[in-house]
């Protein structure tokens, strides 16, 4: 499971409702949360604001730019 996985399902939010605030498709969406497509400067801003209420010390730095935002172990 993805970093972007865990964080999603942590809020409790689905792939849904997150594409809806991307204004994108639950499936472009579900490519982004795979690595198979990129997050845009705008997506990496709505990601960590809708994380934030359940993982607050979470920046865009630790969520994007770190070698296990791909896949961790858990």
């Amino acid at each position: 499971m993805t970093k972007f996985a865990k964080l999603r399902r942590g809020n409790g939010l689905t792939q849904n409702e997150v594409a809806k605030a991307f204004n994108i498709t639950r499936q472009a969406y579900s490519a982004k949360e795979r690595g198979l497509s990129s997050f845009s400067d705008k997506e990496k801003v709505i990601f960590i604001e809708l994380v934030k209420p359940m993982f607050p010390r979470e920046t865009i730095e630790s969520i994007f730019f770190t070698t296990d935002a791909k896949k961790s172990k858990d």
